[in-house]
């Protein structure tokens, strides 16, 4: 029922759209859009957050870092560095929410790697060497 309404709602709100005619849409009949925000998930002994932000960094930085990895030239390098050193910070940030000391250790070491790919003569090898192996050094603290 619900799809037979809606085409024909869809067709009209366009018609109406077109003549100039103003619609007013509750705010409840719109689905609220997919978030991608950490979720609180703290198992026994274990800060919320922490380790679904540290993979949600790691995740968005490949994204931003893929841009830039089939580039060669010097803004390319320059864009990977960048990346890296921001998420660098971030994980630092989100390291220091935890309670867990192994878990603020094993934060600081992922952001202590990235820092050293901010800095590589050739990023683009840290990108494909130890960038991809680096979620696995905080893996042990997260349940």
């Amino acid at each position: 029922m619900r799809r037979r309404t809606a085409v024909p709602a869809t067709l009209l709100a366009i018609a109406a759209l077109a003549a100039g005619c103003e619609i007013k849409v509750n705010p409840g009949s719109v689905s609220a859009p997919f978030s991608v925000a950490p979720i609180p998930s703290a198992s026994v002994g274990q800060p919320m957050y922490v380790c679904t932000e540290i993979y949600k960094i790691l995740t968005d930085g490949a994204v931003k870092a893929a841009v830039y990895a089939t580039g060669t030239d010097d803004a390319a390098k320059q864009g990977l560095r960048t990346t890296f050193g921001e998420m660098a910070t971030q994980v630092t940030a989100a390291g220091a929410k935890s309670d867990d000391p192994a878990q603020k250790t094993a934060a600081d070491q992922v952001a202590a790697v990235l820092s050293q790919g901010s800095q590589a003569t050739d990023p683009q090898a840290f990108l494909n060497g130890e960038f991809s192996t680096i979620g696995q050094k905080i893996d042990g603290t997260c349940q």
